[in-house]
């Protein structure tokens, strides 16, 4: 990682449901946002870390919430949607993205965490507006096209001690 200054600002950005979903499909293990935080930050000037979560009424749900309150996360919720066919759908690609340009004149760095390859508009907007972008994600199952806009990418299949608990 190439450091602007020494006092970087930074704004973490946790996209839990692709988190969760690539740990437990190629895993079957959860991630440790202790050290996820902690490796994103990388001893930064932390500004605001927040992770996206989607409340899908599970009974440990509401635990996990408050653990990564407890670590440093805010949270934000969104509640699942379900469709008259039975189909399910939540995610927080929209409201990250408004988070990151909002956070953009805050910060010199924004890390966000997923895989998602609709990030990589979001990471070249960024960039043009001088803000550094670092991804960390899992490189087999994050999108070449986030890899590519970022900076920096951080593959978290190669730090398994420290992303998976």
């Amino acid at each position: 990682m190439t450091e602007i200054h020494p006092d970087q600002r930074v704004a973490v950005l946790a996209d839990s449901q692709n988190l969760y979903h690539s740990a437990q499909s190629v895993y079957s293990r959860n991630i440790d946002y202790s050290g996820l935080l902690e490796e994103a930050v990388n001893d930064r000037s932390l500004v605001r870390a927040i992770a996206y979560v989607i409340r899908a009424d599970s009974p440990e749900e509401e635990s996990f919430f408050e653990a990564l309150r407890d670590i440093g996360f805010e949270t934000k919720i969104k509640e699942i949607k379900t469709f008259a066919d039975g189909s399910k759908k939540a995610d927080w690609d929209l409201g990250m993205s408004l988070d990151a340009v909002s956070l953009a004149s805050h910060v010199d760095t924004v890390v966000i965490c997923t895989g998602d390859g609709d990030f990589a508009r979001l990471c070249s907007h960024l960039r043009h507006e001088g803000v550094r972008v670092e991804a960390m994600g899992f490189g087999n199952s994050a999108a070449d096209e986030l890899i590519d806009a970022a900076d920096d990418f951080v593959d978290l299949a190669e730090h398994e001690e420290t992303f998976l608990l």
